[in-house]
């Protein structure tokens, strides 16, 4: 079975071709400038790149063009769009409506709609490639919605809940949902292989530490996520590359009245002005910030000193949620390349435990290792995180279980209560 794995955003189309046999990626490429001047689509094939400048106006456009490169050049991979049984798509918020993988029909659209205020810059963009699929492919061929939030639906009420009036819960689901779930589900279950725990989760105690350019932590017991850092949207928990991480809420709005800014500015200085960017004055990119901070720039190095420092502290308040730690886990670009930041992570939480294996961890680059000591309380692993295989695993299933029983509905919300 072949599956093309979707993550459409507003103005780009990723996507990767897996033949699900053998969970080999066959094709990937990107759709970039979709409705904008220079659009273009980059196809890669067993490690070659082909890039062809081509309009796409709309998202059925570089469907289209996806469709071309699958099917013809260079860069062939399939004779025809008849060979590939399903797409699976990426979806951020699923809200508390969507707390599993589900077949898409007309009702899920809507309920992907419904929830948009909750990710304006998400959500429209993933109906737009999911409807741009179905005018391409047709609607014969079936098509899958995994969500980022689905993991974290297992946080109970005391996590998930803020201290507002509860009635903002009630009216608009004001609430923590969580993101980056795909990948924490992951390395959940990778982690749980090399604990030897697969299957049978019960008793385990891990904590996922998702570190790029957008970052969160999650604590999972027995196999369940039980918090996790990021909340409403996925501006909450610590520094990232651009986003600014949990603030005194007083903040917003001291800088709001000095400032005279509307909510809109506000939310794009928290959003794409804060975080490394703005602490560093140097770049968005961790990359850049370590070369800064090697220089000896002392905005640089402060900025990793307040990452590190907050990562260390999220780790310490679910250590204590979870009542222990058996494994920490490191993925995502930083989290699986950065060995210096894995490094100085680890010093803090010695306290609990954690015994690194420095020699081990200046080694590891983007592949799989456990990089602490063997006399180290909690195991301590890099795990590269693999979200379109989440995807396409999802996707296969259910389109194999299509008429054996009924895909997951939307379910109705629930008020809090202790899970």
């Amino acid at each position: 079975m072949k599956i093309l794995v979707i993550n459409a955003g507003s103005s780009s189309l990723k996507y990767q071709l897996i033949d699900m046999d053998n969970e080999q990626v066959i094709a990937k490429g990107l759709c970039e400038r979709i409705g904008i001047e220079g659009s273009k689509l980059t196809h890669k094939v067993n490690g070659e790149s082909y890039v062809t400048e081509v309009p796409m106006t709309n998202h059925t456009e570089a469907f289209n063009a996806v469709k071309e490169a699958l099917t013809s050049g260079e860069g062939k991979v399939v004779d025809d769009l008849s060979e590939i049984s399903a797409l699976g798509h990426r979806v951020v918020q699923g809200g508390s409506l969507f707390k599993d993988s589900c077949l898409v029909t007309d009702e899920v659209i809507e309920g992907i709609r419904e929830l948009s205020p909750l990710a304006p810059l998400h959500n429209p963009a993933h109906i737009q490639g999911i409807e741009a699929a179905i005018d391409v492919f047709g609607k014969d061929v079936p098509q899958v919605v995994v969500f980022d939030t689905s993991f974290h639906s297992t946080m109970p009420a005391k996590a998930y809940t803020f201290g507002v009036p509860y009635e903002y819960y009630e009216k608009y689901g004001v609430r923590r949902y969580g993101f980056h779930g795909t990948s924490h589900r992951y390395v959940t279950g990778r982690c749980l292989e090399l604990l030897g725990k697969a299957e049978n989760p019960e008793g385990t105690r891990i904590i996922n530490c998702h570190l790029g350019n957008g970052s969160s932590i999650s604590a999972v017991k027995d196999g369940k996520v039980i918090d996790t850092s990021m909340g409403l949207t996925p501006l909450d928990g610590f520094i990232m590359g651009t986003r600014s991480g949990s603030l005194d809420p007083s903040v917003v709005t001291f800088i709001m009245e000095k400032e005279g800014l509307s909510a809109s500015e506000m939310d794009a200085i928290l959003n794409k002005k804060s975080g490394m960017l703005g602490l560093s004055g140097v770049s968005s990119d961790d990359r850049d910030v370590t070369a800064a901070a090697r220089e000896g720039n002392e905005r640089a190095i402060l900025t990793h000193e307040i990452l590190e420092y907050q990562i260390a502290k999220f780790i310490g308040s679910y250590y204590v949620a979870l009542g222990g730690m058996d494994a920490l886990v490191f993925t995502a670009g930083i989290g699986e390349n950065q060995t210096v930041h894995r490094s100085k992570i680890c010093r803090y939480l010695e306290c609990l435990g954690v015994e690194l294996d420095e020699e081990v961890n200046a080694t590891i680059h983007g592949k799989e290792a456990e990089i602490s000591t063997p006399e180290s309380r909690v195991r301590v692993y890099v795990i590269p995180t693999d979200e379109e295989m989440v995807i396409a695993r999802d996707t296969k299933d259910i389109v194999e279980n299509m008429g054996k029983e009924e895909a997951p509905a939307a379910a109705e919300e629930e008020a809090p209560a202790e899970a």
